[in-house]
């Protein structure tokens, strides 16, 4: 069985200039991924965002008759 080579010794370095180092590497995989991204046209964020108003107006009128029933049948059984 061989052995895997060591690693060569590393210096110590400064602490605040490896995060420094990290950070900038972070910023420039996320901008790399980020131009990967296929963005929505205007017209689809608008139709979608439609879509969601249209549903949480919706649910809004549902669950404020399901409110108006519920407290008045607490209403009814505690008179």
């Amino acid at each position: 069985m061989t052995k895997k080579p060591e690693k060569p010794a590393e210096a110590p370095t400064n602490p605040r200039a490896n995060s420094l180092l990290r950070l900038k590497r972070y910023a420039e995989d996320a901008r790399l991924e980020l131009r990967k991204v296929t963005w929505p046209t205007v017209a689809v964020t608008k139709k979608v965002a439609l879509m969601v108003l249209a549903f949480v107006a919706v649910m809004a009128v549902l669950l404020g008759l399901v409110d108006l029933c519920l407290s008045s049948l607490i209403k009814t059984l505690l008179s």
